[in-house]
Parts: structure tokens; sequence; C-alpha cells
């Protein structure tokens, strides 16, 4: 009887429970805030980052439309340099549009990314920038320059046979605008 009691008792440890549990809580909350904190330093080591054009209301001839994801924006050849200001930091769906003016990100829950056609200096495949790493050429990178800087846009087309000819149509109007 005494064993069969002592078999059934309950051992739950309780305090010990809860402190790992509390530490675990303290942990998690440090790094989110550690996170945070890094990401807005960032945003203020950024504030000469003018504020994005706006995409007029007649993009030109549409030469290729994608969907796919935008992906980061970096400092040209610092694929671990993310812009964090004015949302270009944000990875969202999107659909790419190359037309005669520009390339348009729109994109689903940030704002969207104009890149007007003077101001973009290139366009070439990457494997991977700053938060998203695929196959090699998996990645479309378009390099322009905004205000002093010079930037790298990635986007990841949902279809494969969509790469080349975003990269024909960016390469087209970027060589017509220098």
């Amino acid at each position: 009887m005494i064993l069969l009691a002592a078999e059934q008792q309950e051992v739950t440890r309780l305090p010990e429970r809860l402190a790992w549990t509390g530490l675990t809580l303290l942990v998690v909350v440090g790094i989110v805030l550690l996170a945070w904190r890094g990401w807005r330093r960032r945003a203020a080591a950024q504030g000469d980052v003018p504020p994005l054009p706006e995409a007029p209301d007649d993009l030109g001839d549409g030469l290729v439309s994608a969907e796919g994801t935008y992906v980061v924006t970096t400092t040209e050849g610092d694929w671990l340099d993310r812009i964090v200001v004015h949302g270009l930091g944000v990875r969202s769906a999107a659909i790419l549009t190359v037309a005669e003016r520009g390339v348009l990100f729109e994109r689903e829950g940030a704002p969207d990314v104009w890149v007007p056609a003077a101001a973009m200096r290139g366009v070439r495949l990457e494997r991977g920038m700053a938060g998203k790493f695929v196959e090699e050429g998996g990645l479309v990178v378009i390099t322009w320059q905004h205000g002093e800087r010079s930037l790298d846009s990635g986007f990841r087309n949902r279809r494969a046979e969509d790469r080349d000819a975003i990269v024909a149509a960016v390469q087209r109007i970027a060589g017509e605008r220098r």
C-alpha cells in the first residue's frame, strides 16, 4: 500500500518549473529587445537616405511583370548592410513591374518601391542577400542610385522562366538611360 501511494504521488517540482519558465521568458524578451534596439540604431545611422520617390501614374509601356518576393535593399556590394529606413528592409510578397520609366515593386503590407530608370545602374543574378539565400543565380538584384547612396534591391521571382525576362528588361531600360 505504501509503495502504491509512492508511485501515484505527483512529482511536480512546481517552483523549479516556474523558475525555468520565467528564465526562458526573460531570455526571449531580452533577445527581442536587443533586436529592436539594433534595428532602431541602424535606422538612425541611415538618416541620410532620402525619402523614396513616388511612382508616376503612368509607368510607360510595361516590359515585364512578375510575382515573387521583394527580399531587401542593401548598400551596393555589401549584402549584409540592410537598409531599414523607409521600409526598404521589410521582406514582402510583391509584384515587380519593369516599364519604360523604371521598376516598381508593388509590395503587400509595406510601402511600394519605385526605382526610376534614370537611377538604375545595372542588374545581376545573385545567390543571396541579407535574410534570403537560394540557389545560384536565384535572386535578381537591381543596383540603383538613391541620393548619395548606391543600393542593391533583391527580388525572388516565383516562376523561374520570369528571371531572364526581368534581367533583359532592366538591362534595356538601364542601358537606354546612360
